[in-house]
């Protein structure tokens, strides 16, 4: 997959253009890595500049100032660029395709479609609005089924909730992510994948999310190898078409695959217009940046976003900056745990690691109940799990762990059963009769 052509970026990201953006003329003074620096011309941040040069035309946004020079980002790479070349303002904002019409459609990171079905004939809505007012926010009262039965039963999710997921490499990350957007409750999915390898794109459309999962969804995607401002960009985009589905009495499921090569492109932007590094290079303007993400989610009187935003954590440490900054911004985080998924227990989901914050909120006061004797039960396992390896357990010295004992294998297949889905109801059907056969509830 490659970046649309230049030439068509105007067409197809339908930026509005206004007659005061062609009075002056400016030109190149130098480059310096990623950045170009222009002087001549007339421009706020966030404007679309276009550079003419020997091999064509380029496209760059304007991401900060230096004196009397305006400090440039390409969007579509620097080869052929020079100093005196001329750069136009063409636009002030970007625009994308929003609504239906986007169902079932791939798009790049600048809402331009790459999987060949023809343009997309929509109405068109800026990239950069702002996120609801606090108080236009109604309370989140109902639940999102997703047919996950570690999600349902023990971290139950409401519609308009931002949650975290926070993995390591080859835990089944993305797997899940499929699984949710084709069996959820829910009217529109629309799935931002950051960073990608253009390998895995092909793989998640056709065995993950497969044509039923497709069709109800929008997909974005920027590949590891787009430049980072389109990277970032990307995230604008999902955010706005999940946005227009909101606005129009949808409730959206957007998930966002990852966060943190969303950070890197940050990274990597803040670093060309010469912010300082702090906490392992990340610029002050990323950990800006994720609030205003982070709040464009949510439930409004119209509809509701839920958000899964996805941590690829580095070395599985769940305290480093990206997911430590993103775990206070959120309603909660589900862990996998690369030891399960070791022992094949899929999903890997590490159900004493997880919490969602509303769950008091969404399910009744026996649901709740049940959850919590089963997760001691979870934990009263997991803390006696090599004491019991070596066989040093006794049955009948502890009444607690008897119980948890005779339950585990029950237990242990509703929680990981390899991707099966279970509906809800179901789902606590289940873990009702697991608690009463213990006598639990009796």
């Amino acid at each position: 997959m490659t970046l649309p052509d230049v030439g068509s970026l105007l067409q197809a990201a339908s930026v509005s253009t206004t007659k005061a953006s062609y009075e002056r003329v400016g030109f190149v003074r130098s480059v310096e890595g990623l950045l170009m620096r222009v002087v001549g011309i007339q421009a706020a941040m966030g404007s679309l500049c276009t550079i003419t040069s020997a091999r064509g035309v380029r496209h760059a946004e304007v991401l900060g100032f230096d004196g009397g020079e305006h400090l440039l980002l390409p969007i579509a790479g620097l080869e052929g660029v020079a100093p005196g070349d001329a750069v136009h303002v063409v636009a002030d904002h970007i625009e994308v395709p929003v609504g239906p019409a986007c169902l079932g459609r791939v798009v790049d990171g600048l809402g331009e479609p790459i999987d060949g079905l023809g343009p997309i004939l929509a109405p068109k809505r800026r990239i950069d609005a702002a996120p609801p007012m606090a108080l236009e926010r109604p309370v989140i009262d109902q639940a999102l089924e997703t047919s996950v039965p570690a999600i349902d039963g023990f971290l139950t999710l409401g519609r308009g909730q931002r949650v975290g997921i926070f993995a390591g490499s080859g835990v089944g990350k993305s797997t899940l992510l499929g699984t949710i957007a084709r069996t959820s409750d829910i009217d529109v999915n629309v799935i931002a994948l950051i960073g990608e390898r253009g390998r895995e794109v092909q793989e998640f459309l056709i065995d993950v999310l497969g044509q039923d999962g497709l069709a109800r969804s929008v997909v974005v995607v920027a590949t590891s190898d787009t430049p980072a401002l389109v990277r970032v960009k990307a995230v604008m985009t999902a955010l706005t078409i999940a946005e227009s589905f909101r606005d129009a009495g949808r409730d959206v499921l957007l998930t966002m695959d990852s966060v943190t090569r969303f950070a890197s492109a940050q990274r990597e932007i803040g670093l060309a217009i010469g912010e300082p590094p702090t906490l392992r290079g990340y610029p002050p303007s990323f950990f800006a940046s994720l609030p205003r993400i982070v709040e464009r989610l949510g439930a409004t009187t119209s509809g509701s976003i839920t958000g899964l935003l996805t941590v690829l954590v580095e070395g599985d440490d769940l305290n480093e900056p990206v997911a430590d900054t993103l775990r206070g911004l959120l309603d909660g985080h589900v862990v996998l745990d690369r030891a399960l998924a070791k022992r094949g227990l899929y999903p890997a989901i590490d159900v004493l690691a997880s919490v969602s914050r509303l769950m008091p909120r969404l399910v009744g006061p026996e649901d709740l109940e049940v959850a919590r004797i089963l997760r001691s039960c979870l934990a009263i396992l997991e803390e006696t799990r090599e004491l019991r390896q070596v066989g040093a357990y006794q049955p009948g010295s502890d009444p607690l762990l008897d119980r948890a004992v005779a339950i585990r294998g029950h237990l242990e297949s509703l929680l990981h059963g390899g991707g099966e889905t279970v509906p809800m109801q179901a789902v606590r059907a289940r873990m009702k009769s697991l608690v009463n056969d213990i006598g639990g509830l009796q």
